[in-house]
């Protein structure tokens, strides 16, 4: 059981935007727990002591693992206020990684993908695709997927579908497995088949829209409702097409992309994201014979062929995230870093916004990564007095600041001398999350759900924080912490452990001193 009153107010908070996000009334979730709309009521307002059970219901309900706030999670401590040093290596990306893992779907051959990165967001990827019954082996860091001779889709494990956003991007590949499917959607029509996919999880960060998606895939012949629970998913002819995507997401172009691959003939794709995740995936499908044209550009053309089955390996490029993850801490904590492997093309305008900073730093030689595509540099990294930048810092489509690196100008901006705005409008709650810094000292005002004025420099203190249900939002409570003198507790950080690998050994080498703890 329970008790803690600080814990049951957050856990009735995180209740309480499941539940919106899920659109359930009070009343509705009541009803599937069994319970009182009073009960659930006084559980929101953290009036009300939770058992393991009762969690672990809730957490069924929500498809979020509630129950992990409590029991079993793993938590970090964290002595701050120490300088770190040293060299770290940037990880292949995880955003990479899974649209990866989804296209592997297309091929009916082999696929080989080197250097992948063991985290939460990939293990649970490939969960997905095991139990479509995929044949998944690891050798060391590469991975070897085995597409099997059928599918059935009534044996999908939902619990994993139900913790990434990623389950999304099977749509594009599934649509060209009717031989290999048994479909778990009727259709009316004689010339239509479908199917049904849970509902995506992840990161909580408002109501991410799947329109993009239903918009683009119709024009390709596939129709999509969305129901409480799932995606029903009707399959009509594919055609090629011309596309204007809804807006220039990263997980909706490569969801078109894997659609078009395997329609023959030309489907051209207008305000197409050009971020590396992107880019990676198209020299992916170019390996397996689909010409692509405007690779890194927002007009991308791509020549479908009828089948692709064909050994393939491909390497992830690495995370410009996880560099820049790296990057805020050397600005924060004062540290003299050597990052490696950092892609230098998408991080060009968050060094120029770091330079103005006052942020030190130098850079190598280009050298290329492992897929002979993605421009690699060293940053070393220097203590510096860093300045608040007149103007705000937001994120755009890239080539523009990476909406994902936007985060991590937060902890900067705590160290800064003068006033930050920085404009989240992406996401409606990211910004607001970004008040839990607060509970360090950090001088932080909430302007509204998109904005946040931050005035620095703050000497920030230890303090114990639950992890927010995002990966960067909890990422940079942790650099905060890395910088605040005194010990810090965060807990229940699988939203970090999504997104990066062991990350605490790795810290711990720089002179970071973490521990891990597990339960309370």
């Amino acid at each position: 059981m329970l008790h803690d009153t600080g814990y049951m107010k957050k856990i009735g908070k995180f209740i309480v935007e499941l539940r919106e996000q899920a659109g359930l009334t009070q009343e509705e979730l009541a009803e599937a727990l069994s319970t009182s709309q009073s009960a659930v009521a006084r559980m929101e307002k953290g009036e009300q002591n939770f058992s393991t059970e009762m969690l672990s219901k809730i957490s069924k309900v929500l498809n979020h693992e509630i129950i992990t706030l409590s029991t079993g999670a793993i938590n970090f401590q964290i002595e701050g206020g120490h300088n770190l040093s040293g060299t770290i290596t940037t990880n292949p990306s995880k955003n990479s990684a899974v649209s990866l893992l989804s296209a592997s779907l297309l091929n009916k051959s082999r696929t080989t993908l080197r250097g992948m990165p063991r985290i939460e967001e990939v293990f649970r990827i490939i969960e997905v695709l095991e139990s479509l019954g995929v044949s998944a082996k690891w050798d060391n860091n590469n991975l070897e997927l085995t597409p099997p001779k059928e599918i059935s889709l009534e044996k999908i494990n939902s619990e994993s579908a139900n913790k990434t956003r990623s389950v999304l991007m099977l749509m594009g590949p599934l649509i060209h497995l009717k031989d290999k499917l048994a479909p778990t959607l009727k259709s009316d029509s004689v010339k239509s088949w479908g199917f049904t996919l849970p509902h995506a999880g992840g990161c909580h960060l408002g109501r991410r829209s799947v329109r993009p998606h239903l918009y683009a895939l119709e024009k390709l012949g596939v129709k999509i409702k969305t129901t409480k629970t799932q995606y029903e998913v009707e399959v009509k002819k594919l055609r090629p097409a011309k596309i204007i995507l809804y807006e220039s997401g990263d997980t909706v172009t490569e969801n078109v992309l894997m659609a078009a691959a395997k329609i023959p003939g030309k489907t051209i794709i207008k305000f197409a994201s050009a971020n590396y995740q992107v880019q990676d995936l198209c020299f992916f499908l170019e390996n397996l014979g689909v010409k692509i044209e405007g690779i890194g550009t927002t007009i991308l053309t791509v020549h479908g062929i009828k089948e692709i089955d064909q050994n393939v390996e491909f390497y992830p490029s690495e995370d410009p995230i996880e560099s820049m993850l790296f990057l805020s801490i050397a600005a924060t904590t004062g540290s003299a870093l050597t990052i490696e492997r950092c892609p230098i093309d998408f991080l060009e305008l968050e060094l120029l916004k770091l330079e103005k900073m006052g942020f030190k730093f130098k850079l190598s030689k280009v050298y290329k990564a492992k897929n002979n595509h993605t421009n690699l540099v060293d940053i070393k990294t220097f203590p510096s007095k860093l300045v608040a930048l007149e103007e705000k810092i937001y994120a755009r489509p890239f080539p523009g600041l990476n909406i994902d690196n936007l985060p991590f100008f937060v902890p900067i901006a705590t160290q800064s001398k003068g006033q930050t705005l920085i404009h989240d409008w992406v996401y409606e709650n990211r910004a607001i999350y970004y008040m839990e810094l607060t509970k360090l000292n950090a001088d932080i005002i909430l302007a509204d759900p998109h904005r946040v004025f931050i005035n620095g420099p703050s000497e920030l203190k230890s303090a114990e924080v639950i992890c927010p249900p995002a990966l960067r939002p909890a990422v940079i409570i942790l650099i905060a912490m890395l910088a605040a003198k005194g010990t810090s507790i965060l807990r229940n950080v699988y939203s970090i452990n999504r997104g990066y690998e062991d990350l605490v050994n790795r810290l711990n080498k720089l002179g970071a001193k973490i521990k891990i703890l597990k339960g309370i």
